[in-house]
């Protein structure tokens, strides 16, 4: 989901702390997603219906962008902001002039919907945010471009190589459907526990690898009037983080698996699905959540994170970038794997992780071979170090991110968690496959979180959700291995 409810506009960045080659390349060259599915490979389609600019096409500009042309771009304006795409945007009419209609905004289906509805998409488009237009629905009405002919484009930084073949392996799964790829999520995002460093100096606590010392932590906060877990109440997504990555973590990759592939006892009748739901459901039995974080919106609970008012918050990578104006200059913003239960089948350093924020092309976009072009570069070392700068964020480009960067406290020790986990990642597709279904587990969590259900009730309302999405002929397409 990346920053799918990350809505907090931002503006340009600073950068500071800086992170030596090395450790970028560690990021960038561990991750292998091994148990992820390889993308099939599709056909690309010009035919679109519209009378598309095109120019010559030439070996640095392969799908022949037409020099004069307009593109029209619509990016999500959350927790990455939109000034990266308007640097970008610059460099394009630089180099192939071509112009852009820019609009950053958090009202993606209030603007987009009426468009899509007639017929006159914009070219290319950031997808996401809590307004997002559920790109399975989008799929499903034959409304977007396979992106093969980008991706077997070749490299702007290696044209013997195709694009796809510079990217982390196992990013281009969550936008894959059917075997096609018809989104981007250009982000390489992990989801966790967030703490302040300098917090847990002056407290003298130790980063808690067990749930039982993560729940000893919070138990001592909160004797010191300290919540101890936030969560950003109004977008229950935020909690699921830390649900589901406790399910993932306990019964390895198979109970991940299970959730999507819409086994009958994906929830009900999994002991890891029990185990996890009840470990979140003791933080608040026993009143550990910050007061009020179930009435908050995510930047309302974030902010009071910030001024130390709780002491861990679930979120996705794109928290700092969010945050940048709330948080203290010496708060040390952390990540945190997620603490493991007993008899957990993956290591404490296991991580979800995997690409976030969704690009796509829609079919009938007025400039194709301009929104084609675009999209190649942005898979350029170029813009993704861009990307990096503006954003505090790392791309699903392999070495995407040149010497000269500087990231973030947060953004380091993603770093960090990364190399440490190794192999051991994993990334849920059901919150992209099957957005209604994942809608539905979202609001049994909300229910949960308020006390108003318990652990039992909230695994068959979660299997309530698995078995209908089962019935729909469609999903048969879908299937993990």
């Amino acid at each position: 989901m990346g920053s799918t409810s990350a809505e907090n506009d931002k503006g340009s960045v600073g950068r500071r702390d800086l992170i030596k080659r090395s450790a970028a390349l560690g990021l960038i060259t561990v991750p292998t997603m091994s148990f992820l599915s390889a993308c099939a490979s599709g056909g690309g389609d010009d035919d679109s219906g519209n009378d598309t600019p095109k120019g010559k096409t030439t070996k640095d500009n392969p799908f022949g962008a037409e020099k004069g042309s307009k593109l029209d771009v619509v990016i999500f304006k959350g927790g990455y902001g939109d000034n990266y795409a308007k640097v970008w945007e610059a460099d394009f009419q630089k180099k192939l002039g071509i112009t852009s209609s820019h609009t950053g905004t958090q009202e993606i289906t209030g603007k987009l919907q009426p468009r899509f509805n007639a017929g006159t998409p914009p070219d290319i488009v950031d997808d996401s945010g809590a307004q997002q237009i559920k790109v399975d629905v989008l799929n499903k009405n034959g409304q977007l471009l396979d992106l093969a002919e980008v991706l077997d484009a070749p490299s702007v930084d290696d044209p013997s190589k195709k694009v796809r073949d510079t990217l982390i392996p196992g990013t281009l799964d969550p936008g894959t459907f059917e075997g096609k790829v018809v989104a981007l999520n250009y982000i390489y995002t992990v989801w966790g526990l967030w703490y302040s460093g300098k917090l847990f100096k002056e407290k003298g606590w130790e980063e808690p690898k067990t749930w039982d010392d993560f729940l000893a932590i919070c138990t001592d906060a909160k004797k010191q009037g300290i919540g101890g877990l936030a969560h950003q109440g109004k977008y229950p997504y935020y909690i699921n983080v830390a649900i589901m990555d406790l399910i993932a973590k306990t019964g390895g990759l198979d109970a991940m698996k299970a959730i999507d592939n819409l086994d009958p006892k994906a929830f009900v009748g999994s002991d890891a699905a029990q185990a996890g739901v009840e470990a979140i459901y003791e933080v608040v039995e026993k009143g550990l959540l910050m007061p009020g974080t179930n009435g908050l919106t995510h930047t309302e609970s974030q902010t009071r994170w910030n001024q130390y008012k709780a002491v861990f918050i679930t979120s996705g990578s794109w928290l700092e970038n969010e945050q940048l104006k709330t948080t203290p200059a010496d708060f040390d913003m952390k990540f945190l794997p997620m603490p493991l239960l007993p008899d957990s089948k993956l290591p404490f350093e296991a991580i979800r992780a995997g690409a976030g924020e969704p690009f796509i092309i829609p079919q009938k976009a007025k400039n194709l071979a301009g929104a084609k072009e675009f999209m190649r570069r942005m898979l350029s070392k170029e813009w993704s170090t861009q990307f990096a700068k503006e954003a505090n964020s790392l791309t699903i480009l392999k070495d995407g991110v040149d010497s000269s960067v500087t990231l973030r406290p947060g953004t380091q020790s993603t770093v960090e968690a990364s190399k440490a986990a190794g192999d051991n990642t994993f990334r849920y597709l059901y919150v992209d496959w099957y957005s209604e279904m994942g809608a539905a587990i979202e609001a049994a969590s909300n229910e949960l979180m308020a006390k108003r259900i318990q652990p039992k009730e909230w695994l068959k309302r979660a299997q309530a959700a698995v078995d209908k999405q089962a019935k729909d002929p469609a999903s048969k397409k879908n299937h993990r291995d």
